[in-house]
């Protein structure tokens, strides 16, 4: 039997990892530049990690959610306080999609309403709800599309509005900042006005936090860098697990919950919750957003002043960089030459970078001369 082929493959086999540093299996050394598409928030094979997950290894993996798991409680309550939303609730899942797929069933399950907003450039997952919300006709199967699904333009509050008029719409739902999209960072002003006409409206606001969360841009959550922004649901998955699959929903008080109406098999799993508990631990600890925040503002400085570079987006460590050629060729160098791992996007100049947090100013400053030099050299004008 073979795999199922569904991902262009980088002929590098990683066998070894640690921090932002890679290892294959013969023994060359790469950086880290894209943290496995934003899941390695405090870096590879942390030792606080790998102690939590082990310690919790030699007790219990998994039992259902059946019975009390104490590590649920701590790590929610962890959460909440790092997070800001101490007073939001928290159900734990598997996956970003996953996430997402709760988040807007929440939304329906609260307006009794069938009907979403999402957003030019959006990619919310791969299930059912959010492909269905995913701004990509390629990979939306015919079973996934619906007519009460909206996707309208990026910045537009009067269609918002229009469309909030005009049908019954459950929820609005935005990435925090789009990652698939190459890095769009929403305004304050349209994300307050979302807000605004969603409490207008009778609809739910869902921020998708699952790429832009756990400290990426300098805040716990992205939607932070705008003042007076309380969403009414935020999904996250990616950095949350720092490789573990762990997935969550916050769900503000007003929500009230009754048995049944969410559910899950391996959601908060005790090694999920050691893998989360580790992760607000270490962010914690190590000031990692304010490192991310120090980093990002510093290699955004350097690479406005090159050549070759069009545009460049992003808060903290969550960097969108437009080339003025394709990017595929100078990601493939970066590899081959420099043994660099960055991020593609929809764009086909565009490259991605979501190190991980405790990435160091050396590193990065490497990426900044391998791209300088690659960007110089005509072959790739």
């Amino acid at each position: 039997m073979k795999l199922f082929d569904v991902y262009p493959l980088i002929p590098v086999t990683i066998t070894k990892a640690d921090g932002a540093k890679l290892w294959d299996d013969q023994g060359k050394e790469y950086i880290d530049l894209y943290g496995g598409h934003a899941v390695i928030s405090i870096g590879h094979t942390h030792p606080h990690y790998v102690k939590r997950i082990k310690n919790q290894l030699d007790q219990i993996a998994f039992y259902s959610n059946s019975v009390e798991i104490p590590i649920q409680k701590e790590y929610a309550e962890k959460l909440g306080k790092l997070s800001g939303y101490p007073d939001y609730e928290l159900f734990l899942c598997n996956s970003g999609a996953e996430a997402n797929e709760n988040a807007i069933k929440l939304a329906s399950f609260a307006t009794g309403k069938s009907g979403l907003i999402a957003f030019s450039g959006s990619f919310h997952g791969r299930t059912s709800g959010a492909v269905a919300l995913t701004d990509n006709p390629k990979i939306v199967a015919p079973c996934n599309a619906r007519e009460d699904f909206h996707i309208l333009p990026w910045e537009d509050l009067n269609t918002v509005e229009e469309t909030l008029k005009s049908n019954e719409i459950a929820g609005i739902i935005i990435e925090g900042i789009q990652g698939v999209n190459g890095i769009q960072v929403p305004s304050s002003e349209f994300l307050l006005g979302l807000a605004s006409l969603a409490e207008k409206h009778g609809a739910k606001l869902i921020l998708d936090e699952v790429q832009s969360g756990f400290g990426r841009t300098g805040k716990f959550f992205a939607h932070q860098h705008t003042e007076g922004l309380s969403p009414d649901i935020i999904s996250m998955a990616k950095g949350m697990g720092n490789g573990f699959p762990i997935g969550g929903i916050l769900i503000s008080p007003e929500f009230k919950a009754t048995y049944g109406l969410l559910g899950t098999t391996f959601g908060g799993n005790h090694l999920a919750c050691a893998a989360g508990l580790a992760v607000v631990e270490v962010i914690e600890k190590e000031k990692l957003m304010d490192k991310a925040t120090k980093l990002g503002n510093k290699i955004l400085e350097e690479l406005k002043q090159m050549s070759g570079i069009t545009a460049i987006r992003g808060r903290g460590l969550m960097i969108g960089i437009d080339l003025d050629r394709e990017a595929g060729p100078v990601r493939s160098e970066l590899v081959e030459k420099y043994h660099m791992f960055t991020g593609s996007a929809a764009g086909k100049n565009t490259i991605r970078l979501l190190p991980p947090l405790n990435i160091e100013w050396n590193q990065l400053n490497s990426f900044i001369s391998a791209l300088k030099e690659i960007l110089s050299q005509s072959h790739f004008s």
